[in-house]
């Protein structure tokens, strides 16, 4: 790589989102401090620990910058994935989300990579991963 070029560097990840309040309410249950009052935004930005940002667009505006924009069919390309403290708070926020009415995909279980995982969709369909490390087990 040319060290004398700049390098880009990951400042966003956008939702783009037919209800922009459903989604933020989502992802407000998620932990997401999304400022009161943007419900009705047709475009929301927040800052994470850390510097990162995600954005969300409505459709509308992504149509009127990009007019030929539609609304992807099929599996997710990109993924949010949301680590738990442990697999109790998994189970505990995939019991929310769903018990919110969010759709879930995958309901907890103990994957073979040594985590608690589970899936729920966001109110857009995107699949939004909840996970874990397990505790190792212990010694025989």
């Amino acid at each position: 790589m040319n060290t004398n070029r700049p390098v880009p560097q990951l400042d966003a990840i956008g939702l783009v989102t037919a209800d922009m309040a459903a989604s933020l309410a989502f992802y407000r249950l998620l932990g997401l401090d999304v400022p009161a009052g943007a419900e009705g935004a047709p475009h929301v930005e927040l800052a994470l620990p850390g510097g990162l940002r995600v954005l969300w667009d409505t459709e509308d505006t992504v149509r009127s910058f990009d007019p030929e924009w539609s609304r992807p069919a099929g599996g997710d390309r990109v993924a949010l994935a949301f680590r738990c403290a442990d697999a109790q708070e998994v189970d505990a926020v995939y019991e929310t989300l769903t018990a919110a009415g969010h759709r879930g995909h995958l309901k907890p279980w103990d994957a073979v990579w040594g985590q608690r995982y589970a899936v729920v969709f966001d109110p857009d369909g995107a699949a939004v991963s909840l996970y874990a490390d397990r505790a190792p087990e212990p010694a025989k």
